[in-house]
């Protein structure tokens, strides 16, 4: 059994903690994260692999996307598989219109059976609407040299039939 806490991203402290079995697929954990602050679960979604630093790195989706099939899927990935440690990290994405954003973190690991996945604390109320996020871009214009840069002022000034 795995006790497994989720943090909503947003001002205010929005946590559940939950039990859930480490056997289970990420889908299950998906649908439990989901149930647990108030979503039905059937908006698209995805986890994503975490260092310790919460550094977003390669995507679990909720459905397979590969177009031969052999791609990652919340159905095919195991709980204990992805969060084999204590204090593992994810990143969790719900409703990607939305973004509704979590923090999920591998608290505890118990001998213990349970029949379902249940939420064992629950923390703060989930605001009406997602917070809003700040994509920041990189500068388009780092790395170029600074001849390159003088030759246009935009895009539609870029000769690419001569590059």
């Amino acid at each position: 059994m795995y006790k497994v806490r989720a943090i909503l991203d947003t001002q205010e402290d929005v946590i559940r903690t939950l039990l859930i079995d480490e056997k289970k697929s990420l889908e299950e954990l998906h649908f439990s994260v989901a149930k647990a602050f108030g979503f039905d679960g059937q908006e698209m979604a995805s986890f994503y692999r975490t260092d310790e630093e919460w550094n977003q790195g390669e995507e679990i989706p909720l459905f397979n996307m590969a177009e031969a099939g052999e791609g990652l899927s919340m159905a095919i990935c195991r709980v204990h598989e992805t969060l084999r440690n204590t204090n593992d990290k994810l990143i969790y994405v719900y409703d990607f219109l939305h973004m509704w954003t979590f923090y999920i973190e591998l608290i505890d690991q118990t001998d213990e059976n349970i029949s379902e996945n249940k939420v064992i604390l629950s923390v703060g109320e989930v605001p009406t609407e997602a917070p809003d996020k700040e994509f920041k871009a990189e500068d388009i214009n780092q790395g170029l040299n600074d001849d390159f840069k003088d030759e246009f002022e935009n895009l539609d000034d870029f000769d690419f039939d001569n590059y």
